[in-house]
Parts: C-alpha cells; sequence; structure tokens
C-alpha cells in the first residue's frame, strides 16, 4: 500500500494531539444572536455578523427579487458577460458611502487583497507590512515577489526605521497594515501611519475588513474614522463582515480602480458575484445610511459586555472595538473552556496557534447588534461558571 500520504495522518494526529484541530460544528439556522449548532439551540458568539444584518428582512427581499430578475449565476466573469448593471450601481453606493474616488468589487476580501497587492507591486519592489496583518494580505504579498519586511505592529516609528534601512533597494513600494485587526480588536494608528508613508512618498493600503460597518460614522470605516479621505491610496474591505452578506471592495485612488479591472486577476478570471448578493449589500447600504442606530448598539453591547468580563477577571487583551478576546494561554485549556461553554448554550470558538502566536490561545467573543442585554448577562453567566470551574477566574 501507498505510503506517500501518509504524512498526512501523521500531521492530524499531532495537531490533536496539542490541542489545535479544528472541530467545525454544522449549524442549521440563519445567522443571528442565537443558532442552532450541532442541533442545539445556543447563543452565538462567533458570527462576524456585527450588526445582524445577515437575516435582515429587507436584505432577503432584495436578494429574492434580483433571483427573479437576474437568475442565480453571473454566466461568466465581468469583463466577458459577467456583470450587471447591479454591481455597478453597487460600487457607485459603496464608493459614496465611503467618501472616495470609485470602487470595484470582488467575490471576497480575501480575493481583493489577492488581486490587489501583485497588481501593485512585484519582484523589484518592497512591501513593508505590519506584523499581524490578516492571513489574506501576507498570501497576497507572497503571490506579489515583492520583497516583504514587516515592522513592529501598530508603530508607526518601527515602520520609519525599517523605509530608511531599505531606501534606494526597490523601484515602488507600498505600506499595508489592517485597520482594526481581528484576534486582538485594536484600531492601527493609520493617521501616524499616513504621515510617515507620505513622508516618503509611498503608497499606502488599509484593510478595513473589520471595520466598515463598525467604526467611522455610521460604520464608514477606518479612513472616516481618522478623517483621511483622499490621502490613503487604497482600502480592501468585505461584505460579508457587518454588511452580513459575501463579496470584496477595494475602494479609493481612481487610477488603482482602473488599473486593477485590467490586472487584477480575481476580476478578470473568475465569475462574478450573483446578483441577489448584490441587491442584497445595496440593501445594507441603504440601511446604514438611514440610521446609526445598529452601529450604536454594537458598541454599547461592546462597552457593556467587555466592562463585566473585566469585573470578572478575565483577560480581554488591548481591544478598543466591540472585539472581546478573552485571553487563555494555551490552545488545549482554550478549546476545553470552548467546549464547555457549548454545555452552558453558548457558541464561542477557541482560537490558537497559527491563528494566534504560541501562548496566546483564547475565545474570541464577536458582538452583535443583535444581542440583547440578556444574551449578554446570560453569557456573562456562562463564562463565569466555567472560568471558575477550569481556574481561570477566582
Amino acid at each position: 500500500m501507498s505510503t506517500r500520504l501518509d504524512w498526512i495522518q501523521e500531521e492530524l494526529i499531532g495537531l490533536k494531539d496539542a490541542g489545535l484541530y479544528n472541530t467545525i460544528r454544522t449549524m442549521s439556522s440563519p445567522q443571528g444572536a442565537w443558532l442552532v449548532v450541532d442541533g442545539k439551540r445556543a447563543l452565538n458568539f462567533c458570527s462576524n455578523n456585527y450588526l445582524g444584518l445577515a437575516n435582515n428582512p429587507r436584505m432577503k427581499k432584495a436578494a429574492q427579487e434580483a433571483i427573479e430578475k437576474y437568475g442565480v449565476g453571473p454566466g461568466a466573469v465581468r469583463t466577458i458577460a459577467g456583470t450587471v448593471e447591479l454591481h455597478k450601481e453597487l460600487e457607485r453606493r459603496i464608493a459614496a458611502f465611503k467618501g472616495v474616488e470609485t470602487a470595484i468589487t470582488f467575490q471576497s476580501g480575501f480575493c481583493a487583497n489577492l488581486a490587489t497587492i501583485p497588481a501593485l507591486v512585484g519582484k523589484e519592489d518592497i512591501i513593508f507590512s505590519d506584523e499581524l496583518n490578516h492571513a489574506s494580505i501576507i498570501d497576497g504579498a507572497r503571490l506579489s515577489s515583492a520583497r516583504i519586511v514587516r515592522f513592529a505592529h501598530a508603530d508607526a516609528s518601527d515602520l520609519k526605521k525599517q523605509i530608511e534601512a531599505n531606501l534606494g533597494s526597490y523601484r515602488r513600494a507600498l505600506v499595508i497594515t489592517d485597520g482594526v485587526f481581528s484576534m486582538d480588536g485594536d484600531i492601527a494608528p493609520l493617521d501616524e501611519i499616513y504621515d510617515v508613508s507620505n513622508e516618503y512618498d509611498i503608497m499606502l493600503m488599509v484593510d478595513d475588513a473589520h471595520g466598515e460597518g463598525v467604526v467611522g460614522k455610521g460604520g464608514r470605516g477606518i479612513v472616516d474614522h481618522f478623517n483621511l479621505h483622499g490621502k490613503v491610496d487604497v482600502e480592501i474591505g468585505t461584505f460579508s463582515k457587518a454588511f452580513g452578506v459575501v463579496g470584496g471592495i477595494v475602494a479609493g485612488n481612481a487610477a488603482i480602480i482602473e488599473w486593477l479591472t485590467q490586472r487584477g486577476r480575481p476580476f478578470l478570471f473568475s465569475s462574478a458575484t450573483p446578483a441577489a448578493d448584490v441587491a442584497a449589500c445595496l440593501a445594507a447600504i441603504d440601511l446604514l445610511e438611514e440610521s446609526t442606530e445598529l452601529v450604536d448598539r454594537l458598541w454599547e453591547n461592546g462597552r457593556y459586555f467587555k466592562s463585566e468580563m473585566k469585573k470578572l477577571g478575565f483577560d480581554t487583551g488591548v481591544s478598543t472595538t466591540p472585539i472581546t478576546p478573552v485571553i487563555l494561554g494555551e490552545a488545549a485549556l482554550a478549546h476545553q473552556f470552548s467546549r464547555e461553554l457549548y454545555q452552558q448554550g453558548v457558541f464561542a470558538t477557541a482560537l490558537g496557534f497559527p491563528t494566534v502566536p504560541k501562548g496566546k490561545a483564547r475565545i474570541r467573543v464577536m458582538l452583535s447588534a443583535a444581542h440583547s442585554r440578556e444574551d449578554l448577562d446570560q453569557a456573562l453567566q456562562a463564562f463565569a461558571a466555567v472560568g471558575r470551574k477550569l481556574n481561570v477566574i477566582k
């Protein structure tokens, strides 16, 4: 019998022994404050559905109407026969919402990064990347073949140091940072990073996937939060989190967006987002432009839950957003904590290496505007019970 794949089983056994194996649970209900998970009703603290829009009636109705008009699939890539009028309308609306020159949409935020970075830099160039940037940025940077230089997390002074150490060694340069860092919930000092990149005339790109719909006026994102309109060259985003649907966004400088229509490989070689998803995204923009109620409620939930968790004695790290990491240390403990929470009716997944550094395993609580105060109190009781049982808190 062939042994060429035996190494895979050995690696899987190693993951299980180290407590790093991901057990994927199955949902049989719409996204919301509560889910049916593996047949059990549980509070949902895993979803990026920040504003609770993933099951919004207006958005579902918009999607259903789009299916009736346009069908269920795009039929081709957008450059051949896959662009419908809704794609153009969504790009116009999201650009206006974010206050940028123009925008282009992709199949996902991951695809947006894979398209943009290799289109902007190549093997003669350099990328200055925050050391905690998302995996999609890392993969996009690798695909570009540019030299990658990491700078200390959220540290504009170290960015400047790294730029000065590499002056004269590249053709073009690109600075990339996440806006909101999804594992810790902290925000990049984008104003300081802009000052440094502008001083050296370097392109600046920010991935705002966890900022859109969350930070800035009415959820308009991190560029709005820092009032840097027209100064950040390119913003990457997604419709799969606060907007509650799916799809990627690249917004900003008109020349960059036009260039991506010619050289963004996921745009050129992968089918377009279905019309139903595009219509739902348009309905989400309508809701955000009408009121800040959902964004305000999300932040209030974040303030309350984080404050109460700290009172209980949990380590919630450096988060300044509604994302609430509950840092536990070892991966095995985090996975055990997650299993115990599930038994208490709370669905909150453990995250360990390589998603977070070794020794920093955690339960990441993803709060939503859909959660009521009663939901939060019930979750706090569960965290307290499990924390005491496992000797995490007293």
